[in-house]
Order: C-alpha cells, then sequence, then structure tokens
C-alpha cells in the first residue's frame, strides 16, 4: 500500500490492455466462428440473453462498487480488522444476492417467448436461457474475496487469472463449435470457466491477505452505514441496468430478434474499443480512492483535469475513426447482408463518444461514494430512457432506440454529476468543464464529419485498402486532436508527473 499511486495506475492499465489484446483477437476468432456455424438466429439470443440477465444482475444492489469503496479508507489505514470484518459482511451478501437471482431467473422462463421474436421456434430455449443464468449466478461466488484486490491497486492480479482463463475458455468454445456444433456445450464451457476464475482468483486473494479469513461480524452501526450507501448503489443498479441492459430487449420485441443479432456484432466492436480506453479510467479508481483519502481539493483536481484530456483526445480519435471503418469492417468480416445503415452508425458512435467522454467523470463517482448524492438523476435517466426508446423506436426502428439512450443522458446526469463532483470534492463551479465538454463534442462532430467524408472516396475493397483507410482517417484526427489539446493544463500536468516520475527513479537508483 506504500508503493507509488502512479506506479500501480500504470501496472493496472499494462495488464488490462495485454488482457483485452488477447482476448480482442481471440474474440473476433470466436465470434466469426459462431456466426458461420450457429447463424444470426443464435448470436440474436446470445445478446438478447445478455440484456435479460443483466436486468436480473440489478440484484447484486451495487455492492461491489460499495464494497471496493467501503476497503478504501482501512486500506490506507492498514485496519486490517475492518477489512477482515468487511469481507465477511460482503460474503453473506453475495451467496443471499446469488440465491435471489437464481430464483427470480428461474420465474422468468414462461415469459422468455414474449421477448424472443424469431420467425422459427427454438425447442431448446429454455435450456439455453438457463445456462446463460447460471453463468450469472456463478460470477457471484467467491467474488467478494477479489474486490480487496481490487480497492489495494492490486487490479493485475486479477486481470492475470482473467487471461488465461478466458484465453483457455475461448479456445476450448472454438473446438466446440468447429468438431461438435453444440451451442449447449459452448454455453456449459462459458460457465464452467466463470466458475473456475472465480475461485482460483479467491485464493489468491486470501494468499495475498490471509488475515481476510479470519473476519468477525461488523458493528450494527458500520452495518447501518453500508446498507445506506448499498440503497444508493441499488438505484444507481438498477438505473443503470435499465439503461443499458433494455436496448436489444426493446430492439427484440419492436424490430426482431434478428436485428440484435446484426446490432451485437457492432456493438461487440464497440465494446471491445470501449474497454481499452474504459480500463485506463477503472485501472486508476483505487488509486483516486487513495488520493481522495489523502490529498487536499487542489491535488485531487489536478488528477481530474489530467483524466479528462486524456478522455477527449481518445475520443477525438476513436469515435470518427469508428463511425466512418465500422461498416468497411463488417462487410469484409462477414458481409454486406450483416451491415447496418449510416444512421445507426451514428447513433451508436454518439452513445460510444458518451461513455468514453465521461470515464473520468465515473471515477471519480465510484472511488469518491459520489453515487450517494446523484442517485435520483440516475432514476430519472433510466425512466427517460425508456420512455424516449419507445417512442423512438416506433418512428425510426432501430437507430431511435439508441438515440433514445443519448438523449436520456444529455437531459439528466451529463450536466448534473460535474455539479455536484465540483462542489462537493474541488470546492470549484463545473462551468469550465461544462464549456470543454461542449467543445469537445463540437471536435468530435467535425472529426467525424471529415473523416465519413473523406472515407466515402476511399473505395475498400481488401484488408489491405481498409488499414489505408484507417490510417488516413486516424492520422487526421490524430494531428488535429493532438494541436487542439497540446497546451491544455491537462496535458501539461501529465508531462510534469511523467517527468518526475523518471527523475524520483533516477534518484533512486543513485
Amino acid at each position: 500500500m506504500s508503493e507509488n499511486r502512479t506506479k500501480k495506475a500504470f501496472v493496472n492499465v499494462a495488464f488490462n490492455f495485454a488482457n483485452q489484446i488477447v482476448t480482442l483477437v481471440l474474440s473476433f476468432i470466436s465470434r466469426t466462428v459462431f456466426i458461420y456455424a450457429f447463424g444470426v438466429e443464435y448470436l440474436g439470443i446470445n445478446g438478447l440473453f445478455t440484456d435479460v440477465l443483466g436486468l436480473l444482475s440489478m440484484a447484486d444492489l451495487g455492492f461491489n462498487t460499495v464494497m471496493v469503496y467501503s476497503l478504501y479508507q482501512p486500506l490506507a489505514e492498514k485496519d486490517t480488522d475492518k477489512i477482515a470484518s468487511l469481507v465477511f459482511f460482503y460474503r453473506k451478501v453475495y451467496i443471499f444476492i446469488a440465491i435471489v437471482v437464481s430464483v427470480v431467473g428461474v420465474a422468468f422462463i414462461p415469459f422468455l417467448p414474449f421477448v424472443v421474436n424469431l420467425e422459427k421456434e427454438l425447442k431448446d430455449l429454455n435450456i439455453y436461457y438457463l445456462l446463460s443464468l447460471a453463468n450469472v449466478v456463478f460470477s457471484y461466488l467467491w467474488f467478494y474475496k477479489t474486490s480487496i484486490l481490487t480497492a489495494d491497486q492490486k487490479n493485475y492480479v486479477i486481470v492475470k487469472i482473467s487471461m488465461l482463463m478466458n484465453v483457455l475458455k475461448i479456445i476450448a468454445q472454438i473446438f466446440v463449435i468447429m468438431i461438435l456444433r453444440n451451442y449447449i456445450v459452448y454455453l456449459a464451457i462459458g460457465t464452467g470457466f466463470v466458475l473456475i476464475n472465480n475461485i482460483v482468483a479467491s485464493k489468491v486473494a486470501v494468499k495475498h491477505y490471509p488475515f481476510i479469513k479470519q473476519g468477525k461480524s461488523l458493528e450494527k452501526r458500520e452495518q447501518k452505514e453500508i446498507m445506506k450507501n448499498i440503497g444508493s448503489g441499488f438505484l444507481y443498479k438498477v438505473s443503470s441496468v435499465l439503461l443499458n441492459s433494455t436496448d436489444n430487449i426493446l430492439i427484440s420485441v419492436m424490430v426482431g430478434t434478428v436485428a440484435v443479432g446484426l446490432y451485437s456484432n457492432y456493438l461487440m466492436l464497440q465494446t471491445k474499443i470501449s474497454c481499452f480506453y474504459i480500463l485506463v479510467f477503472s485501472s486508476i479508481t483505487a488509486s483516486i480512492g487513495n488520493l481522495i483519502a489523502k490529498e487536499n481539493e487542489r491535488k485531487r483536481y489536478e488528477i481530474f483535469q489530467c483524466e479528462q484530456v486524456v478522455s477527449y483526445i481518445i475520443c477525438g480519435v476513436l469515435i470518427p475513426c469508428y463511425i466512418s471503418l465500422v461498416n468497411d469492417f463488417i462487410v469484409l468480416w462477414l458481409g454486406e447482408k450483416f451491415v447496418l445503415s449510416d444512421l445507426t452508425v451514428w447513433m451508436i458512435g454518439l452513445n460510444m463518444y458518451l461513455g468514453c467522454v465521461l470515464q473520468p467523470l465515473w471515477s471519480y463517482r465510484d472511488a469518491t461514494g459520489l453515487f450517494r448524492k446523484t442517485k435520483w438523476i440516475m432514476v430519472i435517466c433510466a425512466i427517460f430512457n425508456i420512455v424516449l426508446s419507445v417512442m423512438f423506436g416506433v418512428l425510426m426502428d432501430l437507430p431511435g432506440i439508441l438515440l433514445a439512450s443519448s438523449i436520456s443522458r444529455l437531459l439528466t446526469y451529463v450536466w448534473y454529476e460535474p455539479k455536484v463532483l465540483f462542489k462537493e470534492y474541488f470546492n470549484l463551479r463545473p462551468y469550465k468543464y461544462y464549456f470543454s465538454l461542449v467543445g469537445n463534442f463540437v471536435l468530435i462532430l467535425g472529426l467525424s464529419y471529415i473523416g465519413f467524408r473523406l472515407g466515402r472516396g476511399l473505395v475498400v475493397e481488401s484488408v489491405g485498402g481498409w488499414l489505408l483507410k484507417a490510417i488516413i482517417i486516424g492520422s487526421v484526427s490524430v494531428l488535429i486532436t493532438s494541436m487542439v489539446y497540446k497546451n491544455s493544463n491537462g496535458t501539461q500536468l501529465i508531462k510534469e508527473k511523467i517527468v518526475n516520475m523518471f527523475k524520483r527513479d533516477e534518484d533512486n537508483r543513485n
């Protein structure tokens, strides 16, 4: 815990990047084999069950965020008794969650025919669903032990285990698809590896922190305080699930389950790309928790500025490239019949942008416990999303459902959460942040339009042609974004921190 925060953050980011690269390559191979072996109908079922079970996962009440948050202070103070008691308390909570999810999940089976919208009936649909449900239930078992590694800025330990398990899982699933072409065995392998991953990770956590095996019950007062945080976390969890895990259900009902399959390819690409920038911020959330516990308001704001300029630059490159290149990629990868409209791609890009540019805010939200103060705005956002999704879905089909998600965010927490964060933790007004956010959005919109128009003049007929197009559009985006942000406060602070880190290393060696 005495190691430098910046170094720990870099180690976590490095391991997460390695994990994402490995799983990205294997996921593409696995999905390609999956589509050609099972077809787009099963792809749609996969995407639909992900959202249905995402709704069930709200039963964890947001405990993961609350648990990690509650560990920051005792870790900073090296209070091993308190840490052990917290882990013991959350053990009982997660066992209860696993039971609730199992019961509610089984009770949902009679409703499956109302959300699955296919031309032909799948005879083993209930078995597919139960195996997917088991995947969610197993993810809660032994999970509570590994949260201490995340809170103590050692997430890379978990990532190493996950990387190995993901590689073995995907290789085994590819083998099953190619040899057996059995979807049930495919799902069973995924479920089995989730269980194995959690068992191994929990044993490693105990090895690092053997004292967590001797936890005692928390005092009633402490349990009461945690339950208050859990109440806030629950509202956040419910709202987040309703916001993010209802799109595929609405698409299936209003457009068709096959459309879910087509959209899932784009969503997978978006998710895999998003993982790279999300891990940059999620890997340093524990460092921020440590920072909040020890440093003053000026220091907290400096780190936020560093994070924010990184998110602006990432958005300036990724979003224009995604919008301009994704359809060509789908054609080369799967064929023209899997392509969605340009309007749909722009809507996906807009949601992707909001998910990227708000990452610094969300890393502080989790580290500071901000969810306790902004819980109701997320509820309002979720309600807006469902209402607008139905309205826009009727008018615009798939693009309308995706647009509703963006509008819901813009009307609620995009402006409200910064207001609370700046007031409570930086003692500043958020107006400069709002102006910079609007400026970045205009920049991204302009870059996306330039890339899109430029891409129209570059015909792609091969992988080489696609790479050339990617290099041209990517270079233009990097050049313009770098020029805009090279002299910003956040960039200057990052340069200073890197220089100081290397200077300390050199002094230590001398």
